[in-house]
């Protein structure tokens, strides 16, 4: 099993990442925080704060493990009982300054479960998704379209099946109303065999960038006011809620006494709640949810 490539991989693709994002800014770079764990492993924190484009950008890579797993990961898998562990990842969230910049997520990782005497359990998992405040067609079509062409040469069924999934896990129970316009999902991939289930998280992980920069390019000098930034704050209010209540991610983190700081560094740095509200019915606050935040095949027909 490649798990020092793998662990290569994720460290290069945090510094690919973070280079573009920074030279997309333009004004601010990312800090980095180096931090062990002690129960075993570590990780490199890098944010970007206060920038020309970027409100808060972090990319955080980790590479932790441990003798046991919390029950609340053994209570579903059983199997995983009584077993070591290793989880690594790249994880980030982007949250520009302008509204009309879709907020982004996205997350590659690896987790692999051993016991002296029996084959390894492992599995990848990872995707993107775009969460915009202000919709707009050219900027779906697009991201879904590169989220495509990195699942068209494990087979034609992989982005439909990882689109679906991705629909289905960013959707908020509770409000009745999905996150974003979707993107990518997949976890415990290990229907194929490891070389290959690692080059699809590759292709993936690679494709982040391709998708997500000519958005920020596109939209970032776009003008706004007070109106929009208000908008932007209360939406982001569901990507907390998401975050804390359903995130897979963030509870593993937080259960399995993992780095609060580097768990929670996806959240945004400020964000208002306001009750009961309804945007006016005609206007682009409300086009958000009426259109954009639909169950929608974005590439119908492409």
């Amino acid at each position: 099993m490649q798990i020092e490539q793998v662990k290569a991989y994720l460290i290069s693709l945090q510094d690919s990442i973070c280079a573009a994002l920074a030279e997309e800014d333009g004004r601010a770079d990312f800090i980095s925080d180096e931090w062990q764990r002690e129960e075993g492993g570590g990780g490199r924190s890098r944010v970007l704060a206060d920038g020309a484009v970027f409100e808060k950008a972090g990319v955080n890579f980790s590479h932790v493990m441990g003798a046991n797993l919390p029950p609340s990961a053994t209570a579903s898998r059983p199997e995983l009982a009584g077993r070591s562990y290793q989880a690594m990842g790249v994880s980030l969230v982007i949250h520009p300054h302008n509204p009309y910049v879709p907020t982004s997520h996205a997350n590659v990782r690896m987790f692999v479960a051993e016991k002296e005497g029996a084959e390894p359990i492992w599995w990848f998992g990872g995707g993107y998704d775009l969460t915009p405040y202000y919709g707009d067609r050219e900027d779906c079509i697009a991201w879904h379209a590169e989220a495509r062409a990195a699942c068209a040469p494990f087979g034609d069924e992989v982005y439909p099946r990882f689109k679906t999934w991705c629909d289905e896990y960013f959707y908020l129970k509770h409000r009745k109303e999905p996150r974003g316009v979707g993107g990518l999902f997949f976890d415990d991939l290990n229907e194929w065999d490891f070389a290959t289930c690692f080059g699809f998280m590759r292709a993936v992980g690679d494709s982040f960038i391709r998708a997500y920069r000519p958005i920020v390019a596109r939209r970032k000098d776009t003008p706004y006011g007070d109106r929009e930034r208000q908008f932007q704050l209360y939406r982001r209010g569901r990507y907390v809620e998401f975050n804390l209540v359903y995130d897979r991610g963030t509870l593993f983190g937080l259960q399995s006494d993992g780095r609060t700081e580097a768990i929670l560094m996806s959240l945004p740095p400020l964000v208002r709640w306001e009750y009961d509200y309804h945007p006016d019915p005609g206007t682009p606050e409300a086009e958000l949810t009426a259109y954009y935040l639909q169950d929608r095949d974005w590439l119908a027909g492409a």
